[in-house]
């Protein structure tokens, strides 16, 4: 019975450290989380989470199923791409980890099952979860991504759906505020993207997948970077006082803001790669911190 015991035991390991070294990449959780924030805050701008705890955690299953299946047949579609990257190589897809047809039927099922739960939970919910789906996968990854350098604003547009989903939910329709907050995230997406090209630009060129840097050049991506900050910053505050945030979170947000345009602008007249890389993380935990401000 021990011996029995111990098996399972080992089989479950096992089964957990597959599930984690093969499966669990294809999602790219790091991102997915961050969308799947943006699209609780969305929810949280116009509900208080604890009176409606159903439908918050069907919000968060049905956006962390739809996310995540977005994101593997992504990289489903792209493993040719990461095949030649260097920074990609390591990928279940290209390192074969992980056979096509087993990422297409995981990608498919998480979208299904998600697409699914979001339509019965809301219509119009739904519908804007999909239309994320739609500009994500088969407009920005299918059809633009590897032809023009501009797909980044359609990447962009399906990245706001999520928060503009969750406002969706929380009063029933699409409102100037919502439209705000999904336009905050997709300027937001230049300073994020865009600093990640220029450092692996070499890897982006080799793959043959344009981009700002490589097509106009390292320092117009640059003054992109600083203009899309500014825009981002902008927007995000007046989506804030839309949604009625207190006047001290008000001047947290602001001081963020701050930090933001500072790196940005720079960035724009320094060539420091470590510079440019610190721009990256910061609009990361900037996005963050702005969705947790925004939700409390």
């Amino acid at each position: 019975m021990i011996m029995l015991q111990t098996n399972k035991r080992k089989t479950l390991n096992q089964a957990v450290k597959n599930i984690r070294k093969k499966y669990w990449p294809l999602i790219k959780s790091l991102q997915t989380t961050l969308l799947l924030i943006t699209g609780l805050a969305g929810y949280m701008s116009s509900r208080c989470p604890v009176s409606n705890l159903p439908i918050l955690l069907s919000l968060t299953g049905s956006l962390l199923l739809t996310i995540s299946g977005s994101t593997v047949l992504n990289m489903w579609f792209d493993r040719d791409i990461d095949s030649r990257m260097g920074r990609t190589q390591r990928r279940p897809l290209p390192a074969k980890l992980v056979q096509p047809n087993e990422a297409l039927s995981l990608g498919l099922g998480l979208f299904i099952f998600g697409i699914s739960w979001a339509v019965m939970l809301d219509t119009l919910f739904g519908l804007v979860v999909f239309a994320g789906f739609f500009i994500d996968v088969v407009i920005y990854t299918i059809w633009l991504k590897r032809r023009t350098a501009w797909s980044i604003i359609w990447g962009g547009l399906s990245g706001g759906m999520p928060i503009l989903a969750g406002r969706v939910l929380g009063i029933g329709e699409i409102d100037w505020i919502g439209i705000a907050l999904a336009a905050s995230v997709l300027f937001w997406i230049p300073t994020h993207i865009m600093t990640f090209n220029i450092r692996y630009l070499a890897d982006y060129n080799f793959a043959k997948v344009p981009t700002f840097a490589s097509v106009y050049g390292i320092a117009t991506t640059k003054k992109i970077i600083a203009v899309s900050s500014v825009l981002a910053a902008t927007i995000m505050g007046i989506s804030a006082f839309g949604v009625g945030i207190t006047i001290g979170y008000f001047r947290i947000m602001a001081v963020m803001s701050a930090g933001l345009l500072f790196l940005a602008v720079s960035s724009a007249v320094n060539s420091s790669e470590k510079l440019i890389f610190g721009l990256f993380k910061y609009a990361s935990a900037y996005m963050l911190s702005s969705m947790i401000l925004i939700s409390v």
